[in-house]
């Protein structure tokens, strides 16, 4: 298990997020990954899309089971992780680094104050 950075943000639906100015960063959190075990095929958004807080953004599919994952925040889709394409077992093996799933440009900065903050999100996975 991967420690939880205090410096995140983190949904109940277990994303994580980084937020830069009006940019944030988002992936799933250690916690997801364990559940899911082995990821094999990551389902990236879409450049350009507008989205809002709790749409289905992309699918994390492992040898298990397929999952949603749901964007935390509303914005514009910036950029994706290409990387994940080919080694999408990058969510495994660093989901708060390389293994980070999509930017997205805020549009309501406000949303933020419904995620969790690093100890919140402790106590809410145990």
């Amino acid at each position: 298990m991967h420690d939880v950075p205090q410096n995140l943000l983190y949904s109940r639906d277990h994303e994580w997020v980084e937020i830069d100015g009006d940019i944030a960063t988002v992936g799933i959190s250690d916690h997801a990954q364990a559940e899911l075990s082995d990821v094999v095929f990551v389902d990236l958004p879409e450049v350009g899309a507008t989205v809002s807080s709790g749409d289905s953004v992309a699918v994390v599919e492992s040898v298990k089971a397929a999952s949603d994952v749901y964007t935390p925040l509303s914005g514009e889709i910036l950029e994706v992780n290409e990387e994940l394409s080919n080694d999408p077992a990058l969510v495994n093996s660093d989901p708060y680094g390389a293994g980070w799933i999509y930017k997205i440009r805020l549009e309501m900065p406000g949303e933020t104050d419904d995620l969790l903050s690093a100890s919140d999100y402790e106590s809410f996975c145990s």
